[in-house]
């Protein structure tokens, strides 16, 4: 038992100190044990006043939350310049990514049942407007993977123009002519952006609406079609969730699902994709 006087308060207060270091090591581990042992030593030494200690109770699963990022002062000063700092797998592993993805997005597409099913032209605009929309999809899942994923859906986009001017060489479309499309491409391609943006975030009238204006360019009268593509885009979305996002920063792969199946509802979890140390 501590003896009282003032030859106590020193021992007192070393108790004290070694209670406190201990709660802060075991606090974790053992919240109620700390709590009672300091509640014990308040009350032996100061009986008019309680201590109450709340404990930190652990998720109920054990699963780890999501830490942010911290970035060191050099990485924000040359990422507020304009420049893209360290990350955590090499640039040119993520850009080899980030071109696979887009090569998904405009191979890996039915056009011809999209085409019909919704009754689209079979242009270049047309196909842009597809595309875009799944490059939409795959920027909304990229953005979810911190600044390596930010920095894969700079370079899809930068595919995405690289391709669109070089398919219109080949269509013999005059240089002055194509970058002009090409601007009025990018303006609208932004606007369905912020479109599919707030529909995804929104209800299903909210996302028909868009697609009516982006991807239908407000030339559809049969509900079914808007309905069709709203299920559509959904389930994407939803698929590309329970990818693994590991797996996509390092391969790139995307297998999108068919526009017309059985159970859409339905989300079987994909087979993990192998590549070596090299990303590949």
């Amino acid at each position: 038992m501590i003896g009282g006087g003032m030859n106590s308060r020193p021992l007192l207060r070393a108790v004290w100190q070694s209670a406190v270091v201990g709660a802060r090591i075991s606090g974790r581990n053992s919240p109620a044990w700390c709590s009672g042992l300091l509640h014990a030593l308040l009350r032996r030494a100061l009986p008019c006043r309680t201590v109450h200690v709340t404990p930190k109770l652990s998720n109920v699963k054990g699963t780890v939350q999501p830490v942010e990022e911290e970035l060191g002062p050099f990485t924000k000063l040359i990422e507020a310049m304009g420049f893209t700092g360290p990350l955590k797998y090499s640039k040119w592993k993520i850009k080899i990514a980030g071109l696979r993805m887009y090569t998904c997005c405009v191979e890996r597409i039915n056009y011809d049942e999209l085409f019909e099913r919704c009754n689209l032209s079979d242009t270049l605009n047309s196909w842009f407007l597809v595309a875009q929309l799944h490059v939409w999809m795959s920027l909304v899942r990229m953005k979810q993977e911190g600044r390596e994923g930010k920095y894969m859906c700079k370079y899809i986009v930068h595919s995405m123009w690289e391709d669109l001017e070089q398919r219109g060489k080949v269509m013999g479309v005059q240089s002055v002519v194509l970058k002009e499309n090409i601007r009025v491409m990018t303006e609208n391609f932004y606007a369905a952006i912020f479109g599919y943006d707030e529909g995804i975030l929104s209800d299903d009238r909210v996302l028909a609406a868009s697609l009516w204006r982006h991807l239908f360019n407000k030339q559809c009268e049969d509900p079914r079609q808007l309905e069709l593509m709203v299920e559509y885009v959904r389930k994407q979305v939803q698929y590309l969730d329970s990818v693994n996002g590991e797996d996509l920063l390092l391969t790139g792969e995307v297998k999108w699902r068919p526009l017309l199946e059985d159970n859409p509802q339905s989300i079987v979890k994909p087979i993990s994709p192998a590549y070596n140390d090299e990303g590949l």
